[in-house]
């Protein structure tokens, strides 16, 4: 799974018009499942996005997790992570996990989360989505699961 992560003061997402999923200070994450994706690599990014160290602690240096401070999550499903833009000008994405195991890891991905105790909304699977984010610092963190 391919993950991109964001420290924002706050973030929505709208659909058709109506907000579906908003949060103040938290996590942004943007999520694609990639083929040959399972759990396991649903859980890594789990442990990995609760725990990683992004928000400032009273010395001002990075050293808090979004569980540390009680910060919300909004998850977003974007296929377009898969983008592979090797040959020629079009991206393809040959390389994401067909529709319906791509809404089953994402659905799982964010109700892992929430096991963790965090806050957690959610964007529309497969929806058109108008993402909006006041991304601080700007802290933003690319991960991928194959990667590790």
């Amino acid at each position: 799974m391919r993950a991109v992560i964001q420290r924002v003061t706050e973030a929505s997402v709208t659909v058709d018009q109506q907000v579906i999923g908003e949060i103040k200070a938290g996590l942004l994450v943007l999520i694609c499942a990639m083929q040959g994706d399972d759990q396991t690599q649903a859980d890594y990014l789990v442990k990995k996005i609760a725990k990683l160290r992004i928000f400032k602690d009273e010395a001002g240096k990075m050293n808090r997790s979004v569980s540390d401070t009680s910060g919300a999550v909004l998850v977003i499903s974007q296929f377009t992570l898969a983008a592979d833009t090797h040959r020629g000008n079009r991206p393809g994405f040959s390389t994401a996990a067909p529709p319906a195991q791509g809404e089953a890891l994402y659905t799982y991905f964010a109700d892992q989360l929430e096991a963790q105790g965090l806050v957690v909304q959610r964007g529309s699977f497969g929806a058109d989505m108008q993402v909006r984010l006041l991304n601080d610092g700007p802290v933003t963190i690319w991960m991928d699961s194959a990667e590790r």
